[in-house]
């Protein structure tokens, strides 16, 4: 237990005054310690000095150099791929909701106009959100153009946590392996679409669709599965209209 000696105290025997020369010892070997790593770490600053300053240096530059690029590289382009996609937003959508699909999916896709198509976005700004969206628009028309390749390729490059557009994307690309005939492949990526979210759109649409080609592949406990899903998760759903018919259907080929 550790003892205060109140100033003045002087030791009244042998033994005190031992204890207080090997305390002192003992303090003084501690302060030289000290002294001791201070000179040394003193002498290793001096000694590497150029390169320490060299790593400082270093981080400094990727520090500043991340925000520079961001500030006034990253964001002037973003800005201007934004600018340059207008017109490609513009034919997709009047695609989607007009007559000549096929032309405005090519103008999407293409350009026109003299301006950017999505294609032209995703080359010439690689690296924005801009040209991660534009990977969307290609593939989904080309979906549209029945190109499926294509279309498997872009939404596979594209990268989202939006709660419709990441489940769409995957949905999209399960659409394109069942006009490939890759009807495993179909019911993957339908199964990942149902899974990405938990909305009333994207997930009763995509556990349909995995029921149905489930069914077609012989998977009739899966497809059950998934049609109760719907009724019971989703009863206001457009997919649950009609549930009664599918999960009847599937209970018939499950006891086979």
């Amino acid at each position: 237990m550790a003892t205060y000696n109140k100033r003045g105290y002087k030791p009244k025997n042998k033994v005190e005054k031992q204890q207080n020369i090997e305390e002192g010892s003992t303090t003084a070997e501690v302060f030289n310690t000290l002294d001791e790593t201070a000179s040394k770490t003193e002498a290793f600053v001096e000694k590497n000095q150029k390169y320490i300053f060299i790593i400082i240096g270093v981080v400094a530059l990727v520090v500043l150099g991340s925000l520079g690029y961001k500030e006034f590289i990253a964001k002037p382009k973003q800005t201007a791929a934004m600018n340059d996609m207008f017109q490609a937003q513009k034919y997709f959508n009047e695609a989607v909701t007009g007559v000549e699909k096929d032309s405005l999916y090519t103008l999407a896709l293409n350009g026109g106009e003299g301006k950017f198509g999505m294609l032209d976005i995703i080359s010439e700004y690689s690296g924005t959100p801009s040209a991660n969206l534009a990977s969307y628009y290609a593939g989904t028309a080309y979906l549209r153009l029945k190109d499926y390749k294509n279309a498997v390729e872009h939404l596979s490059n594209f990268k989202s946590d939006d709660e419709i557009l990441a489940p769409l994307a995957k949905g999209n690309i399960g659409d394109a392996f069942v006009q490939l005939n890759q009807k495993d492949d179909a019911l993957g990526y339908y199964e990942q679409a149902a899974k990405m979210r938990n909305n009333e759109y994207t997930t009763p649409m995509y556990l349909y669709k995995a029921g149905a080609i489930a069914l077609d592949l012989g998977k009739a406990d899966k497809a059950l599965t998934y049609f109760k899903r719907i009724k019971e998760e989703f009863p206001s759903s457009t997919e649950a209209t009609t549930i009664d018919v599918f999960i009847g259907k599937a209970q018939v080929l499950a006891n086979k």
